[in-house]
């Protein structure tokens, strides 16, 4: 058997190969868009790609079954409760796929969406014991899928929880202790809130340490399950729609062009805005008017979908290097109209002096001084789940996922501090309120891990 396992850090997104050695009949489990690297493993190894499965409809990437289709001509299958506007083979629950000896069985766990299913693998079609079981958004290794997001039109938080409960409880939990755990996220996604950075694990390691995996009642694990996760971000109802609908193919090996300067002054000037991918400090440095960065070096794909809209024209200014890296990023979460990159990023800035900006990044006492001021509005941008350890007294708390829709709650015309954990997502979160139009935006210079050490018991 073959099997291999992909990893993206940027959303946290586990996807995974599995093969038979003999027939050289490979399966594609939850791909992502760029499709590249599973066509050129399989043409290595003698496979043909003959299938493609989801898990569920995902709503923090843009699946790539379309792009793999098209280069190889496999089926793509979805649980039997799935609906799409293109062709699926709808997988049941029991159904067994034979790739030659290694062989694979549909398990229907529904909860995290009304169609999601996990994938048994079987290194031999005799065996017992299942080699692993693909979990998709349904297990995590130390956490279950949340059943709270609006992926699924018509079926409530609390119906999807009562499916969940099922199928962790009863179906994944009767698995055998044995059974390798092979998720599709791991941790820093929304998908949940406790996952763990390990790649793998057992039902028999879930089984003592998950939390959601101990004996309870079905109120009792809806209550647990559902409290504190994070806000979603805005883009994962437009990647569950997309996901379900014949949308466009991304070519493989796509690129975006270097943008001369007088492109670049011709895209903005038709309403494109600047993603500037630098570092915060570099950002802070000098920056174009009315950007909003976001780094390539964390979660950059999942949070320009905070941030952006998916149908804005975008302009990049990247690190030298990444700049295609940045346009894939985009693409995997569907936002396709990515214009260009600036092709020499200090030139353009050089010529556009008046065009460029530099940020306010404040040190703890003087955020402490700045706090002491009525008119100052202190914005804490962390998720539920990381403001219970405490807050900077007197802030509001406005989650990052939230912060583009309720920026209408704070006062532009008044000064914003504005804080994280570390000083990456508030460098995000200030050049976003900069680009709507406020005038006075600071961040907090290594974040609220800075404020608690300062203020820590001597």
């Amino acid at each position: 058997m073959i099997f291999t396992q992909y990893y993206l850090d940027c959303l946290s997104q586990a996807s995974y190969l599995v093969a038979d050695e003999g027939t050289g009949q490979a399966v594609v489990v939850d791909p992502r868009r760029d499709v590249a690297e599973y066509v050129a493993d399989a043409a290595a190894r003698g496979l043909t790609i003959v299938g493609v499965v989801n898990t569920h409809f995902h709503a923090d990437f843009v699946s790539g079954h379309l792009e793999l289709a098209r280069e190889t001509g496999a089926w793509i299958g979805y649980g039997e409760a799935a609906q799409a506007d293109f062709d699926i083979r709808h997988l049941t629950d029991g159904e067994r796929i034979s790739l030659g000896d290694v062989t694979l069985e549909i398990m229907a766990t529904p909860g995290h969406t009304p169609e999601s299913i996990s994938v048994l693998v079987y290194e031999h079609a005799d065996d017992e014991v299942a080699y692993g079981v693909l979990t998709g958004d349904a297990l995590f290794i130390g956490d279950v899928g949340r059943p709270d997001l609006l992926a699924s039109i018509g079926v409530t938080a609390d119906e999807l929880g009562r499916m969940l409960y099922d199928s962790i409880q009863h179906r994944l939990m009767g698995l055998d202790d044995a059974v390798r755990v092979f998720p599709a996220h791991g941790a820093g996604s929304a998908c949940g809130k406790n996952l763990s950075t390990e790649k793998q694990s057992t039902i028999g390691e879930q089984r003592r340490l998950n939390y959601a995996c101990q004996p309870m009642t079905e109120a009792e694990f809806l209550a647990v399950v559902t409290a504190g996760q994070p806000s979603a971000p805005e883009y994962f109802v437009y990647n569950a729609v997309l996901n379900r609908q014949e949308r466009g193919v991304r070519e493989l090996g796509a690129s975006v062009p270097a943008l001369s300067a007088d492109e670049v002054d011709a895209a903005l000037a038709s309403g494109a805005v600047v993603h500037d991918a630098r570092d915060p400090q570099e950002f802070a440095a000098a920056h174009l008017t009315g950007s909003v960065n976001v780094p390539v070096d964390g979660r950059m794909a999942e949070t320009v979908g905070m941030v952006f809209a998916p149908e804005q024209r975008i302009v990049v200014v990247a690190p030298e290097g990444a700049e295609q890296e940045v346009a894939t990023r985009f693409s995997r979460i569907g936002y396709d109209h990515v214009v260009g990159h600036v092709a020499d990023v200090e030139g353009y800035f050089l010529a556009h002096a008046d065009h460029v900006a530099r940020a306010s990044r404040l040190t703890v006492t003087e955020v402490a001084e700045a706090a002491e001021r009525p008119d100052v509005q202190l914005v804490d941008i962390r998720n539920a789940g990381e403001v219970e350890a405490g807050m900077v007294p007197g802030a509001r708390h406005i989650p990052l996922a939230e912060l583009a829709r309720r920026s209408g709650e704070l006062d532009a015309d008044r000064p914003v501090v504005v804080y994280c954990a570390g000083g990456w997502r508030s460098s995000v979160g200030t050049s976003l309120l900069r680009a709507k139009g406020f005038g006075d935006v600071s961040d907090l210079l290594g974040g609220y891990a800075a404020w608690d050490q300062a203020h820590a018991p001597a």
